[in-house]
């Protein structure tokens, strides 16, 4: 299922807003619907049993977890805030900016 949110993208920073995780801050890795998984983030341990025709050890697994987009914010390096986007439409072409500071999002 393909994501409608246009806001945040894969590879952004962003800063989580509430749960266990709140205050901390990583980059999207997937997003998928209304969820996105960040890097090292919302870690959920996972017991597995060894599968030697797959090649799978056994043991626990560390995995991340989605996170609701509406519970994280992209990250604004030059203020040091969390910030919201807004779009900006140039000779046809939308790109997305800072609300706080005006400025492009790389």
């Amino acid at each position: 299922m393909k994501s409608k949110n246009t806001k945040l993208r894969e590879g952004d920073e962003v800063i989580v807003l509430s749960g266990k995780e709140k205050g901390k801050r990583g980059n999207i890795k997937t997003i998928v619907g209304e969820k996105c998984v960040i890097n090292d983030l919302n870690l959920s341990k996972r017991h597995t049993r060894p599968n030697p025709q797959l090649g799978i050890t056994g043991g626990i697994v560390e995995k991340e977890m989605p996170i609701h987009l509406s519970n994280v914010m992209i990250w604004n390096s030059s203020t040091k805030k969390q910030d919201k986007v807004s779009f900006k439409e140039e000779k046809g072409k939308k790109t997305r900016i800072f609300r706080s500071t005006g400025k492009d999002i790389k």
